[in-house]
């Protein structure tokens, strides 16, 4: 591969919902781009970008995979991203690092739910978009009326810069808006051809509208504009592009991907287009001591990247892809790690096309390349010249929204699940691994089962470990209600130094987690064995008397008892203490407290009332709603975890896949008296082994 400049490069991210085409897309753009000698299809398995086990076998791309296609002495890094909303964090990354973005729609299936997120974390970014109509060979189109409906979804600045051509309903071609041409798709070409005359008008009335466009992205093009008329082929062109990097104008194209129609007009409007790292601002970071540097992507600037992304080899070990922010890297160099001030030594440089490696000598500001065998890289780490150090905010990441229990089948794999999750886990920070030592289960957490399924798939096909899952348990806590006094004695004589203590505790509920006092008048317990009566009472709560729970929220207060001058020591005072809360158990109402969530949920507002009601059902109160751009609504309730632990399936399955949350912890609360006998039952029994 030859190698490029910051001016002759283009970084842009393949966005769309799943299944609108984007892997096939990208087949088709190294297909021209002259990288590849032939296509190869989702349904053959062996496409350049879903290379994984994991994709070929469910057929749909789960993780962003480099794509770059040289096209006119340009390179430009395509980055092909999954469709499902479960793999954000892979969609999250490479927006970090693209400075543009091609947003495809099926067609035939117009607008969908992915669509709209993608949207909406371009437009949150400010990247450069186009809009591409794939799939236009499908029959029965009514491109009219989805141009209607991206203007109605997306705004007045959606701008055809391609009109599709074709007798009746059939789809042999498209008008160029910009040029006037016509590009005829025949026996397997494309050629430059006439447009039909019944399109003209159309063609001429977008035109104007691209032109009336081009004149507001400027006073001067606009005075001229009023002066003549008209604007020249190359003032069009510089406006267009203007208005796209600005945001003022999102052109839309159409495609075949299947056909290779529409794609080499894509590569050429992306180099025309699209911005050069040139065109972007200035980055900002922080020096080591906390100040605010910048850096500009142009070579001669000081050296400076940051890891967008992290593979995990099985032969190859850890591979970083990282934009180059500015200045130029070469094989060898030293670079600073900032995030811990490690130095590396850079033992590669090369690109990714899929999995291959395309080795490089250096690489300029602008560009995205990879390394291997650095483990200390991971992703949002920055690197940079040691002289110059900087470091750039870190990529931040959505929390899991839904747990499973894991264990191995093979008890054998104990140890190694454990280490498996954590190189997983160095690829997708989406995901979270933890053991809960109450209940000793190892939990996964992700952004649905789809994401979770994916997780475990991986575990098995390059950990070779394999699993079983279940739901999580809740981590409950007890309590008391009442307030009441215990007495207990402990006496114990069987030959040689005996075991004597005695106390009288008053047990009381409190806001605090743990309270110990002490009342005790003429030294019935003598001060030095305090500690061991709060000590018997810590050790008791940590398994409460219903289901084995720890005991929360009380307040103990010793008052009285006694001691015997030989006989009593510390851990007589201890069980003493364990004794007395247990006397005291039918007086002080000992309950279950169950933790309460709060979820943030983001739907579209015409689901508010299904999404209510079923929060109703789930125990929940709803703690207020508000209503945002977009025609969306984010409703905040405080809800039992115990309800819900599946909350991700069904919130999607009720708003047709468009519902997001988030959940954090709140507090503690008394559980209901009509489900505390369930869950005794539940978990009693392995309590007690």
């Amino acid at each position: 591969m030859k190698e490029y400049h910051g001016k002759a490069i283009r970084n842009v991210a393949l966005l769309g919902h799943l299944g609108s085409g984007k892997t096939s897309l990208a087949e088709s753009l190294l297909f021209i781009g002259g990288a590849i000698d032939k296509k190869g299809s989702v349904e053959r398995k062996n496409t350049v970008s879903d290379y994984t086990v994991e994709e070929q076998n469910r057929q749909t791309t789960l993780s962003a995979s480099l794509i770059p296609v040289e096209w006119k002495d340009h390179k430009i890094n395509f980055l092909d991203t999954p469709g499902s909303e479960e793999f954000v964090g892979e969609v999250e990354g490479v927006l970090s690092a693209v400075k543009g973005a091609v947003l495809i729609i099926d067609a035939t299936k117009g607008i969908e739910v992915g669509t709209e997120s993608s949207w909406e974390l371009l437009r949150e970014r400010n990247i450069p978009t186009f809009v591409v109509i794939n799939k236009m060979d499908k029959e029965n189109i009514k491109f009219d009326q989805l141009i209607d409906s991206i203007r109605d979804t997306f705004g007045n600045r959606i701008a055809p810069f391609c009109w599709p051509l074709g007798k009746s309903e059939n789809f042999d071609g498209f008008a160029n808006i910009v040029n006037k041409k016509a590009y005829i798709f025949k026996d397997g070409k494309v050629t430059e051809g006439e447009i039909y005359p019944d399109k003209m008008d159309k063609v001429e009335e977008l035109y104007l509208q691209l032109t009336e466009a081009v004149a507001e992205t400027s006073e001067e093009l606009l005075d001229k504009y009023f002066e003549e008329g008209s604007l020249s082929e190359d003032e069009i062109r510089e406006g267009l592009r203007i208005g796209t990097i600005n945001g003022d104008i999102y052109p839309v194209l159409v495609t075949s991907a299947l056909n290779d129609v529409g794609v080499e007009t894509l590569l050429n409007m992306v180099v025309d287009y699209m911005p050069s790292p040139l065109d972007l601002k200035p980055m900002k970071g922080k020096d080591l001591d906390g100040n605010e540097v910048e850096r500009k992507s142009v070579d001669d600037e000081p050296f400076s990247a940051q890891v967008f992304k992290t593979i995990i080899d099985p032969f190859v070990g850890s591979i970083n892809l990282f934009k180059i922010y500015s200045g130029t890297l070469k094989v060898g160099q030293e670079v600073l790690l900032t995030n811990n001030k490690t130095t590396l030594k850079v033992p590669q440089i090369f690109t990714l096309q899929g999995k291959t490696q395309i080795p490089l000598d250096n690489a300029h500001a602008g560009d995205i390349v990879a390394v291997a065998k650095l483990p200390e890289l991971f992703t949002s780490a920055t690197i940079a010249e040691k002289k110059n150090p900087i470091i750039y905010p870190v990529i931040e990441y959505p929390t899991p929204t839904i747990y499973v229990a894991v264990k191995p089948k093979n008890k054998q794999d104990e140890e190694k699940i454990s280490s498996a999750l954590q190189k997983i886990n160095q690829e997708d920070a989406t995901f979270e691994i933890r053991r809960n030592p109450e209940t000793a289960q190892l939990l996964v957490g992700g952004q649905g089962m789809t994401h979770i399924n994916f997780i475990l798939d991986k575990l098995k096909n390059q950990f070779k470990v394999d699993v079983e899952t279940e739901q999580p348990k809740i981590v409950y806590r007890e309590t008391i209600k009442g307030k009441g006094e215990g007495h207990g004695r402990h006496k114990k004589q069987s030959g040689g130094a005996g075991q004597f203590g005695e106390v009288y505790i008053r047990f009381e509920p409190s806001k605090q987690d743990f309270e110990f006092a002490e009342e005790v008048f003429g030294g019935a317990v003598p001060k030095n064995y305090f500690p061991a009566v709060e000590k018997g009472l810590i050790k008791t709560f940590e398994k409460g008397p219903l289901a084995g729970f720890p005991v929360i929220g009380v307040k103990a207060t010793l008052y009285d008892g006694s001691y015997h001058p030989v006989d009593s020591n510390e851990i007589s005072f201890v069980l003493a203490a364990s004794l007395a809360f247990k006397d005291a158990l039918p007086k002080i109402k000992p309950t279950i407290l169950e933790p309460i969530m709060e979820v943030k949920v983001v739907i579209k507002s015409e689901y508010l009332g299904s999404v209510l009601g079923d929060m109703n059902k789930r125990r929940g109160r709803i703690m207020g709603t508000e209503e945002l751009s977009g025609g969306k609504t984010e409703v905040t309730v405080e809800v039992p975890e115990s309800e819900i632990i599946t909350y991700n399936t069904e919130l999607k399955a009720m708003t047709q896949a468009s519902g997001k949350f988030s959940r954090q912890f709140l507090r503690y609360e008394e559980v209901p008296e009509h489900l505390i006998d369930k869950i005794i039952k539940e978990y009693q029994p392995k309590s007690n082994n």
